[in-house]
């Protein structure tokens, strides 16, 4: 059995205000063509096929035509679940229409969990399509007060699926989580619901022989090399430069897989390039997305207006000597964000001098999601 993994597609995102509706078509005709030229037997997207709940309309188009070519230019299956930028009412809608023998799609967990269930010359695959739910969404799916972690709410998932799939069968799960040990960077969107414990250790997949999963940009093994993050398509911050982006290839034998990775080939690569005004101002003319670390010593008079002469997708500035001086930074400036449920519990520990309790929290974290929520409209 072949399967291409990919994840955290992100359509409709910006970078830094300039659109990425063509580095996305892009990526996108690179995995049909992988798909095609591999002969894939099933695509799994492992979430966040969005960047947010209500995605511009373009991108609802840009996926749909993707699905479509899925569907007539290759012979791929496709198992598909939503992340925690997603509406997954809207990612439970595509799931309507599918052929059930050739798409698993799901936006809202299940309390049942049934796979889709492929077979090859070694007999059945099943994958289990695990979409991300918030704790108190699963502890009401689940009937179970006590889940109130990222891993309860996984481990909740994993014991129901475990229960569908048919004696003998490999096992392939489709997550979206942050795995403890995996690499994080600006771009992911903190997990955390209560008492700031956001990490789901590998062991809960116990049992499973390939885990594709989601949420982390960076494509990397956690805890065991069946275990994998494929990465985003595309970078997403200057944090990620010289990163290479790929899309995951597994081979699932009787026993055991071979995994490799398939580069992506952006059309704009993110690059930080340091120098002199002048000096990068002699450079190469490039359309990609530039981040100019300046060495001069004096300010200069609108140099971003005269870089982009040059590069025309320059997005940000920055001095050198700014890094040398971080006396001079404004309180705060260069310290990592508090998670918003830390925040709000330090200050109640402040004022009532003792920390909230874990229904507090609860309250809290529920009220933070809506919020949340409220800020991902158009």
């Amino acid at each position: 059995m072949r399967f291409l993994h990919t994840a955290d597609l992100h359509l409709g995102r910006q970078f830094m205000g300039l659109s990425l509706e063509d580095d996305h078509e892009a990526v996108l005709g690179q995995i049909i063509e992988t798909l095609v030229a591999e002969a894939v037997d099933v695509l799994v997207i492992a979430g966040d096929v969005f960047d947010r709940a209500s995605p511009p309309n373009s991108a609802i188009r840009q996926f749909n035509r993707f699905l479509k070519r899925v569907a007539e230019e290759t012979e791929a299956a496709v198992v598909m679940i939503s992340g925690n930028h997603d509406s997954g009412d809207r990612i439970e809608a595509m799931s309507v229409f599918s052929t059930p023998s050739r798409a698993l799609v799901r936006g809202i967990a299940d309390a049942v969990e049934a796979p889709l269930v492929m077979r090859d010359a070694h007999g059945e695959v099943a994958f289990s399509a695990l979409a991300f739910s918030y704790e108190y969404a699963a502890r009401e799916l689940f009937g179970d007060e006590s889940i109130s972690t990222p891993a309860d709410v996984i481990a909740a998932q994993i014991a129901a699926a475990r229960a569908q799939v048919p004696a003998g069968a490999r096992w392939v799960v489709v997550a979206h989580a942050f795995v403890a040990g995996g690499a994080v960077g600006e771009a992911e969107r903190a997990l955390t619901r209560v008492g700031g414990i956001e990490t789901v250790p590998a062991e809960v997949f116990a049992g499973a022989d390939y885990v594709s999963l989601g949420h982390l940009h960076k494509p990397q093994e956690v805890g065991a090399h069946h275990i994998r993050y494929s990465g985003a398509p595309l970078a997403f911050g200057f944090d990620e430069a010289g990163q290479e982006k790929s899309m995951t290839i597994v081979d699932l034998h009787a026993q055991g897989s071979d995994i490799r990775t398939v580069p992506f080939r952006p059309l704009r690569r993110v690059r930080s390039l340091t120098g002199s005004f002048a000096e990068l101002l002699a450079g190469s003319p490039s359309e990609d997305f530039i981040q100019a670390i300046l060495n001069d010593e004096t300010p200069l008079i609108d140099p971003m207006k005269r870089l982009r002469a040059v590069y025309p997708n320059a997005c940000h500035l920055t001095y050198a000597r700014q890094a040398r001086a971080p006396e001079s930074r404004a309180p705060g400036a260069g310290r990592a964000a508090i998670p918003p449920i830390d925040m709000v519990g330090d200050f109640l520990k402040v004022m009532r001098g003792r920390v909230p309790d874990a229904t507090e929290l609860a309250l809290v974290a529920n009220r933070l999601h809506t919020t949340q929520v409220a800020e991902d409209q158009p």
